[in-house]
């Protein structure tokens, strides 16, 4: 099996090149241009030129405009990437025969209520970024390519930039943190993901009939309050010494922090299809962050 995969160089798409070896031959591109070979999403003619070129059987395409507040000044640029590009791809997937692989997010949604959003809901972004990402699905959908596009949510992994480091850093300077406590979802690291994507891609290479909208995301729901808590006592617990532990994080609202892109407060997705239609069992959100910051301090 022939594999093209985009974005290889975020933490997704690194750990991607891991777990989607096993799988077959893996063309693995970032944003630059090599040869005949593009990765860059905003180069609509040189991203058709390389599916045609590789030839693959299955596109996993885990590049993304991923800067919600940036894309509210940058619509036009957020929209090429996110909304634009893969239609590109899946237009050219659909002629090809071969299964696009597409993440999505919770930011699809409007975020109000506690009901865990379900693939079928209404969605009703908040953001450009929202809205761009919601694009991309649609134009997904519309080619009638084979598909398996992952909503997932606030997601982390150990190798780039995340929030739990960014809590540790902040807890070694001050005696005290401000973290907002009005938001709810489930912290889900890039390795979860990436394993996942490897499962759904062998079961539907059996099933095409797989194909659809999934939710994908550890399990359990948090705030991003306890989240730094948590990381903070966890921390503690393998030894590292800061200014601030986990009874100095103070719960804020939403509002206290302004930002130019508006948050969705209720991230939690129900991943029931999911588990069901791949047999997968997901684990809950506390393991992978406690795996990660193990994995973080040691270095």
């Amino acid at each position: 099996m022939k594999i093209l995969l985009l974005g290889c160089n975020g933490q997704v798409g690194w750990e991607l090149q891991r777990s989607l070896a096993p799988l077959g031959q893996v063309t693995a591109l970032g944003r630059a241009t090599s040869g005949d070979l593009c990765g860059d999403l905003s180069d609509a003619d040189g991203l058709a030129r390389t599916v045609q070129v590789v030839a693959p059987d299955v596109i996993v395409n885990a590049a993304a405009y991923t800067g919600v507040d940036k894309a509210e000044s940058e619509e036009d640029l957020a929209r090429m990437i996110n909304g634009d590009a893969p239609g590109v791809l899946a237009r050219a997937a659909a002629k090809t025969g071969a299964l696009l692989v597409h993440y999505s997010t919770d930011y699809v949604f409007d975020g109000s209520g506690e009901t865990p959003w379900r693939e079928d809901d209404h969605t009703g972004p908040l953001s450009v970024y929202g809205s761009s990402k919601l694009a991309g699905e649609s134009a997904i959908l519309a080619s009638g390519c084979h598909h398996l596009i992952f909503r997932t949510s606030w997601v982390y992994a150990a190798r780039g930039g995340n929030f739990a480091k960014t809590m540790l850093r902040l807890a070694g300077e001050r005696d005290r943190l401000s973290v907002i406590n009005d938001q709810f979802g489930a912290p889900t690291g890039a390795d979860l993901i990436a394993d996942v994507t490897a499962q759904a891609v062998a079961s539907h290479r059996r099933d095409a009939s797989l194909s659809g909208v999934y939710h994908l995301a550890a399990a359990g729901v948090t705030t991003w309050h306890a989240y730094a808590r948590f990381v903070l006592h966890t921390a503690g617990e393998l030894g590292l010494v800061l200014r601030a532990t986990a009874d100095a994080v103070d719960a804020v609202p939403t509002s206290a922090y302004k930002t130019a892109a508006q948050r969705p407060k209720n991230s939690r997705l129900d991943t029931t299809k999911l588990t069901r239609a791949f047999g997968l069992v997901l684990p809950p959100w506390e393991s992978g962050v406690a795996r990660m910051l193990a994995e973080v301090l040691e270095k």
